[in-house]
C-alpha cells in the first residue's frame, strides 16, 4: 500500500463558485448523436416529436445543463435556414466535416423543444458558422431565434410554429477555426477580425448576449497561445469567453501517462488564463475573460483517423462514427478531467462534454432497441449532482509516480465542493493501477461529523465495460472503512478508482 495522501479543507480558502454551465454537453450532427440517438420517430419509446423518451430519462439523470449545438466541425458548413420550417421542405445536404448526408429532419426548433423536455436547467448554446458564412448570416439567425415579433425573420419563426422567441443567450463565434481540417479555416488575424465584427453586430441587437471566441483546438497546436493572444487583442472587449478543446487517449499502450491526462488539462487551462490576462494587462483592462471548455472527453481519436483516411466513407445518413466503448480505466481518467475543471471553477465557467449520445458519449443506443449508460456516465452524473456550491482550495501532499509523457505526477487527484447547507463532497481519483491509497483529509473549520456516502467506481478488471449485451456490467459500489475521526476524514482509495465521498 502506498504512503498516505493528505490535504486540508478550510472554508476560508476557496477557489470559487461552480457555474452550473460547467456540467454542459454537446449535440452535433455527427454519426448517430442526433438520428437514432436523441431523435428516432419510429422507435417504440419515441414521443410525439420523435424524441426517444428512454434517452430523455437518461439525459435528465446525467444532469446536463447547457447543450452546445449543432457543432463542432459540422457547423462550418451549416446553413441554419435548412433546419427550419416544414420538415418535408427541408433540403438534404452534403456534410463535408464528416462526409455524411444531412437530412435536416432535426433542426433548430427540434433542438429547442428537446432542451425544454430535459428541463429548465437545459440552456441552449448555439454555434455560428464563421467558416463558410459570416456576419450577415449570424445576425439573421439571431433575429430568427430571439427577436419577439414584427420583423420578417421573427414572423417567419412564428409562422413555423414557434411564436415565442428561443431566448438563446450563449453563442459560439465559430468552431476550431485554427484547425486546417475546418471548412473555412482561417489565420488568427483573419478569424480575429470576423469574430470581432460578428460580436460587435450581435451586440447591436442585444448588448447582453454572451459570446465565446474560438481558442486553440488543443494545447499541442503549433499556433497555441499566439492564436489566443492575436484574437483576444481584436475581441477582448467584445467577448466573454474563450474556448478550449481537449481529448485524451492512451498512446502506445502508455496507461500511466493516460491516467495523468488531467496534468495536461490543468496546464492548458492555466496557460490560456495567463495568455488572456496578459492581453488584458496590455489593454489596461480590468475585465477578465472566462474560459469555455466546450469540448472535452476521452476519445480514441487514432481509431477515427484510420477511418477518416479510408475510402469507404460514402455520404451515408447517420453512419456509426466515433462510437467508443469506455472501460473502467477510461472512466477514472474521465473523472480526473472533471476534477480538473472543478479545480478551476473560478475561470472555467462553461464546459461541454463531447458528446451526449452515441458519439464518444456517456449514453449509447441501438436503433429500435435499448439505451444504456457507459462507464463515464457515473462520474459525470455524480459531479453534476454533488459538485454544486463553492470549490475549496485543495493542495495535496501525495505519493507520486513517474510518467513518460508528463513526468512526475501525484497518485491522488482531488477536489472538494461545499454546498450551501455546509455539506462537503470530496471527489478523488487514485491513479495507481496496483496499490490502494490511504487518504486523510483535515476538516478544520468545517462542521462535519459523518460520512453520508462513499461511492466508488473501480473493478478488478480495469478493462470492464458496459455493452449492449451487458449494460450494467460496471456500476458504482459503496466504499468501505471511510470515517471521520477527530476532525479528520480517513479512507482507503481502491487502486484505479473514482471516488465520491459525501460529508455532512
Amino acid at each position: 500500500m502506498a504512503r498516505t495522501a493528505r490535504f486540508t479543507l478550510d472554508p476560508a480558502f476557496q477557489v470559487g463558485e461552480v457555474n452550473p454551465r460547467l456540467f454542459g454537453s454537446f449535440v452535433e450532427h455527427l454519426g448517430r448523436c442526433v438520428y437514432t440517438g436523441i431523435f428516432e420517430p419510429d422507435h417504440p419509446a419515441a414521443d410525439e416529436a420523435g424524441l426517444r423518451t428512454d434517452v430523455l430519462e437518461l439525459v435528465r439523470e446525467l444532469g446536463v445543463t447547457t447543450i452546445r449545438y449543432p457543432g463542432g466541425n459540422f457547423v462550418s458548413g451549416y446553413k441554419w435556414e435548412d433546419s427550419v420550417g416544414p420538415v418535408e421542405d427541408r433540403p438534404r445536404r452534403l456534410d463535408l466535416a464528416w462526409r455524411s448526408t444531412e437530412t435536416n429532419r432535426f433542426g433548430l426548433s427540434e433542438y429547442i423543444a428537446f432542451l425544454k423536455k430535459i428541463g429548465p436547467q437545459a440552456e441552449p448554446m448555439m454555434a455560428l458558422n464563421l467558416g463558410t458564412r459570416g456576419v450577415a448570416e449570424a445576425l439573421e439567425l439571431q433575429e430568427y431565434a430571439n427577436h419577439p415579433a414584427g420583423t420578417a425573420l421573427s414572423d417567419l419563426r412564428a409562422a413555423h410554429g414557434d411564436k415565442d422567441p428561443f431566448g438563446i443567450k450563449l453563442w459560439c463565434l465559430g468552431n476550431e477555426m485554427d484547425g486546417p481540417w475546418q471548412t473555412g479555416h482561417k489565420t488568427a488575424t483573419e478569424y480575429g477580425r470576423i469574430a470581432a465584427e460578428t460580436a460587435r453586430a450581435m451586440r447591436q441587437i442585444d448588448p447582453g448576449v454572451e459570446l465565446v471566441a474560438c481558442g486553440s483546438s488543443s494545447q499541442s497546436m503549433p499556433t497555441f497561445a499566439a492564436w489566443e493572444a492575436t484574437i483576444l487583442e481584436e475581441t477582448y472587449d467584445l467577448v466573454d469567453h474563450i474556448s478550449l478543446h481537449a481529448y485524451y487517449q492512451p498512446e502506445n499502450g502508455d496507461i500511466d501517462s493516460f491516467l495523468a491526462s488531467a496534468v495536461d488539462m490543468e496546464s492548458f487551462i492555466e496557460n490560456v488564463i495567463a495568455t488572456a490576462d496578459h492581453v488584458g494587462a496590455k489593454l489596461k483592462s480590468k475585465k477578465k475573460i472566462n474560459l469555455s471548455f466546450d469540448e472535452w472527453n476521452v476519445w480514441y481519436i487514432s481509431k477515427w483517423h484510420e477511418i477518416e483516411n479510408s475510402e469507404t466513407r460514402d455520404w451515408a445518413e447517420a453512419p456509426r462514427l466515433l462510437e467508443d466503448n469506455y472501460s473502467v480505466t477510461d472512466a477514472v481518467v474521465f473523472g480526473s478531467l472533471l476534477i480538473a475543471l472543478l479545480r478551476h471553477a473560478d475561470r472555467v465557467t462553461v464546459a461541454c462534454l463531447a458528446q451526449l449520445v452515441n458519439v464518444i458519449a456517456p449514453i449509447m443506443t441501438e436503433p429500435g432497441g435499448p439505451a444504456w449508460r457507459q462507464t463515464t456516465f457515473f462520474p459525470f452524473a455524480q459531479a453534476a449532482k454533488y459538485g454544486r456550491g463553492r470549490v475549496l482550495d485543495v493542495r495535496v501532499d501525495s505519493p507520486t509516480y513517474e510518467t513518460q509523457k508528463y513526468g512526475e505526477a501525484d497518485l491522488l487527484h482531488a477536489t472538494a465542493v461545499r454546498a450551501e447547507d455546509g455539506s462537503v463532497t470530496v471527489f478523488a481519483v487514485n491513479r495507481s493501477r496496483t496499490e490502494a491509497l490511504p487518504l486523510e483529509v483535515a476538516l478544520g473549520g468545517l462542521d462535519l461529523s459523518r460520512v453520508v456516502e462513499h461511492s466508488v467506481l473501480a473493478d478488478a478488471d480495469p478493462d470492464a465495460r458496459n455493452t449492449l449485451a451487458a449494460p450494467e456490467r460496471v456500476v458504482p459500489h459503496t466504499g468501505e472503512d471511510t470515517s471521520i475521526e477527530g476532525g479528520v476524514l480517513k479512507s482507503v482509495l481502491e487502486p484505479l478508482s473514482w471516488n465520491v465521498i459525501r460529508l455532512g
